[in-house]
C-alpha cells in the first residue's frame, strides 16, 4: 500500500497528529505503525493531489504517533478539507457496518465495485449511505439576534436554531417549525447562505438567515436551557471557530 493520506477510524473516534499537523501523511513503510493488514485500507477520496485511504480499527490501539479524537474534537485540529474528509470517512464506516445484512429479506449484502453502495444478491435490493438534511437559522429583529443555549452543549454556549428536517418537509418548510417548536417566535424572508457536513452521524446542514416576524419567547425546555435576544455589541458566549453557527453569527455582527 502506497503513499498518501491515511484515515484510521474507531467508531466515533479518528487518529490526528497533534499540534495541528493533521493526519497521518506518506508512505506505510515510514510511518510508525504497528504490524497491521493494510490490504484492508480503502481508497475514497483525494486531498492535495494525493490519495486517501481509510482504515476501520477494532479499537483505538496506539499507533505509534498521534492521538485518537472524537469527529467533533477533531474539528479544532484539521483544516476544513481535511475535516470534510474525515466525516466521509466515518460516515462510510457507518455505512457499511449498519447495512451488513439486506433490510429486505435479511440476506448478507455485498459491496458493488463501481458505486457506493450496497447491493443483495439475493432479491436485488440495494442501499446507499444515508443523508439527513438539517438546518440551522441564525434569526435576526433589527439589531439583535435570537440565540439558544442547548441541553446537549457541555460548555453552556448559546447558538442559532438547529433541527432535522422530517419526512415530506421542505427545507424552508424546517427553517419555520424549528424556529417556532423551539423558541416560540415567527420567522419569515429566508435566505439561504450555504451547507456543511455536519459532526452527527450522516447530516448535512443547510444554513439560513431569516427575519422576525411575530411573537414573544417561549423556550422548550425539552430542548433549551434559555434563549433569549442579544444585541451586536453584547453577545454571550458563542459556539467554537470552524462551525457553520459561528461563522453565520460573525457574518451577522460585520454587518454582511
Amino acid at each position: 500500500m502506497g503513499f498518501g493520506w491515511w484515515f484510521f477510524t474507531c467508531g466515533d473516534k479518528v487518529l490526528v497528529i497533534p499540534q495541528g499537523q493533521g493526519l497521518p501523511f506518506g508512505e506505510v513503510q515510514e510511518l510508525p505503525f504497528p504490524a497491521l493488514d493494510f490490504d484492508t485500507a480503502e481508497e475514497f477520496a483525494e486531498y492535495q493531489g494525493e490519495p486517501c485511504r481509510r482504515m476501520e480499527l477494532a479499537e483505538p490501539i496506539d499507533m505509534g504517533i498521534g492521538e485518537w479524537l472524537t469527529l467533533r474534537e477533531s474539528m479544532f485540529r484539521l483544516e476544513p478539507g481535511l475535516f470534510d474528509l474525515v466525516g466521509r470517512a466515518q460516515q462510510i464506516e457507518l455505512f457499511l457496518n449498519t447495512h451488513r445484512f439486506c433490510g429486505r429479506c435479511a440476506e448478507p449484502m455485498q459491496r458493488v465495485d463501481w458505486e457506493l453502495a450496497v447491493a443483495c444478491p439475493e432479491c436485488g435490493f440495494r442501499a446507499y449511505p444515508r443523508i439527513s438534511p438539517s438546518i440551522i437559522v441564525l434569526v435576526t429583529k433589527g439589531d439583535e439576534v435570537l440565540l439558544a443555549s442547548h441541553r446537549r452543549h457541555k460548555h453552556g454556549f448559546y447558538t442559532a436554531v438547529a433541527g432535522f428536517v422530517e419526512a415530506g418537509e421542505t427545507l424552508e418548510n424546517a427553517v419555520v417549525r424549528e424556529v417556532e417548536e423551539e423558541t416560540g417566535i415567527r420567522c419569515h424572508k429566508l435566505r439561504y447562505w450555504k451547507s456543511q457536513p455536519w459532526a452527527f452521524p450522516h447530516s448535512l446542514m443547510a444554513a439560513y438567515f431569516a427575519e422576525y416576524q411575530e411573537g414573544d419567547i417561549e423556550a422548550d425546555r425539552r430542548e433549551l436551557l434559555d434563549a433569549r435576544w442579544f444585541k451586536r455589541d453584547k453577545l454571550p458566549d458563542l459556539p467554537p471557530h470552524g462551525t457553520i453557527a459561528r461563522a453565520m453569527i460573525e457574518r451577522w455582527r460585520e454587518g454582511k
